[in-house]
């Protein structure tokens, strides 16, 4: 990539007033609704239809490699979401026009009881699953209890989100209540409900599957788009919804989403060649190509996604903070980009979203040991901290699992070999496919494990929760803080902006001493589109996984 530091101009950092007002619920609000913009009724409400948009056509879109699985609740990668979001709705949604407001999508209304203990939808009629079943709040209860309590061995990410989530109730058909145990803050719980992630699936296929959707490949939804073909490892094949509720949409008749790996010269080359009309996560050399092309468009934006490997706490020398501290500041993290400057864009960061508002500014983060680009105070200190711990002669023999991907196979070699050179510690890299590594490290079976992992939101909330949380869906290490806990509960329930951002930056310092993970690097999104493509502006989205269903994109014919 050509610098290492977000344009301003390219990237957009939301702050949490201006996610209030996107949200819909600034101020003191006791009682939100959506309501219809303009003369459509409310049952119309959502995305509304361009009246220029060009109809028909076919878009071929690269995106990340085939998925392990293809349940969408229990995945955590674009590899999902990005084939295969086109075919679901969820209750409410990010507007594609700005990835941030939130709007109507399934409920085309709602409220929220004074007390914020409520939260009632009022769903639309007429919706039809593509298999011709009718869409009720059986359904919407159903997808939720499911994500807010799954059954054993299920494993949602987004779980957390719903933690207060005590009673679901359907009211009739086509009204359902979510009954809180207590508040939270109003964006923070229409963000969640307005996750791409969170896809409404159909009661009759969780029943049928005994809640495990991991080998059906085309359970029903009622999106924009239906399934028609896969062929696995190459490319996925829907074709428009003739019966979709959202009158006037989608515009495209055929949607063919290829599985590539992300940032690979393959993907980059496809693009560059005219094989595909829009393609994600472009690496930086085929990105630049692209933006210099005529007739072509790209962009980059900040992905929801941290990079960082994870220390098993149930292997001895691990559990010691003062190894796992010593690991921490002995990453020299500008040459951790740098190492990947041609392969992925990355940008230097903490435990905080670097582009967050409650994070430490870059500037002062630069000056904290761990993240200088001379790395001899911080390298000095680690190896005092190994002295202290017992292990100053070094650990040997650590295992590895390393992600089968170019960033964290570069990652893992250099790593390895910062390891050795700053604290004698040896390790033996085992690269393993995705699938294998989630499953081994849900399972444990690892000393270190780099990969990356997603948040739901920028909001500190959700991911304190899913990533360093006691007993946290992507908590790999097994780590546990009692003060950062009960810290991370009181920022849940914090509605004064000042309050919560000190108490943030608190709960950063304790994270910075007592390390769940160790951040590597923050990944950058690069777009690049033909300009035959109307309807995606991805420049100010945060992240790839909300606005990744197509129903808005239109092609210009001839």
């Amino acid at each position: 990539m050509a610098d290492h530091v977000p344009s301003p101009t390219r990237t957009s950092t939301v702050s949490r007033r201006a996610f209030l007002r996107a949200a819909g619920v600034a101020g003191g609000i006791a009682v939100a609704g959506a309501l219809p913009r303009g003369p459509a009724s409310a049952q119309d409400a959502g995305v509304r239809a361009d009246p220029s948009a060009k109809r028909g056509g076919t878009l071929r879109y690269g995106v990340h490699t085939a998925p392990a699985h293809f349940d969408v609740h229990q995945s955590g990668t674009v590899a999902n979401i990005g084939a295969q979001s086109p075919m679901y709705d969820t209750l409410l949604r990010r507007d594609p026009r700005d990835g941030q407001t939130i709007i109507p999508d399934l409920a085309y209304k709602w409220e929220i009881s004074p007390d914020g203990k409520k939260y009632t939808f009022h769903l639309r009629k007429g919706v039809k699953f593509h298999d011709g079943a009718d869409f009720t709040a059986e359904d919407v209860k159903a997808t939720y209890e499911r994500i807010a309590h799954p059954p054993k061995g299920i494993v949602i990410p987004r779980t957390p989100l719903f933690a207060t989530v005590g009673e679901i109730v359907v009211l009739d058909p086509h009204r359902i209540e979510f009954r809180l145990t207590e508040p939270r803050p109003r964006a923070f719980m229409l963000g969640a409900f307005a996750s791409g992630w969170n896809i409404i699936v159909r009661k009759k296929t969780l029943e049928e599957n005994q809640g495990n959707l991991r080998q059906v490949m085309a359970y029903p939804g009622t999106g924009p788009f239906r399934h028609v073909s896969r062929k696995d490892k190459e490319v996925w094949i829907m074709e428009r919804n003739p019966t979709y509720w959202n009158k006037g949409l989608p515009y495209l008749d055929r949607l063919e989403v290829y599985h590539m790996m992300p940032f690979s010269p393959e993907l980059g080359s496809s693009f560059i060649a005219g094989k595909l009309d829009y393609a994600r996560l472009l690496d930086p050399v085929s990105w630049r190509k692209a933006k210099e092309m005529h007739g072509v468009t790209a962009a980059a934006f900040n992905q929801s996604v941290i990079q960082a490997f994870w220390m098993n706490m149930k292997k001895k020398p691990l559990a010691d903070v003062r190894v796992r501290r010593a690991i921490h500041l002995a990453m020299d993290r500008p040459t951790l980009v740098e190492v990947v400057k041609d392969t992925a864009p990355m940008q230097v960061g903490g435990f905080v979203y670097p582009f967050h508002e409650a994070s430490t500014p870059r500037a002062e983060l630069e000056k904290r040991l761990g993240y200088q680009k001379d790395t001899k105070a911080a390298v000095q200190e680690a190896r005092k901290l190994m002295q202290e711990a017992g292990y100053g002669q070094g650990i040997k023999g650590l295992d590895f699992l390393v992600r089968e991907a170019n960033t964290f196979k570069l990652w893992a070699v250099a790593i390895q070999a910062m390891l050795k050179e700053h604290l004698n510690i040896e390790t033996n890299l085992r690269v393993v496919q995705i699938s294998q590594w989630f499953d081994e490290a849900a399972a444990g079976n690892f000393d270190l494990a780099i990969s990356a992992i997603v948040s739901t939101l920028m909001d500190p909330s959700d991911y304190f929760s899913a990533w360093y949380g006691k007993d946290g869906p992507q908590n790999y290490s097994g780590w546990t803080n009692e003060q950062f806990h009960t810290l991370a509960k009181q920022i849940e329930r914090e509605l004064d902006e000042n309050k919560r951002k000190t108490m943030v930056r608190q709960a950063e310092d304790i994270l910075e001493q007592d390390p769940p993970l160790i951040p590597v690097a923050y990944e950058q999104i690069y777009d690049a589109w033909y300009n035959r493509v109307h309807g995606q502006n991805p420049s100010k989205y945060f992240g790839i996984y909300d606005v990744v269903r197509w129903d808005q994109v239109w092609m210009a014919q001839g």
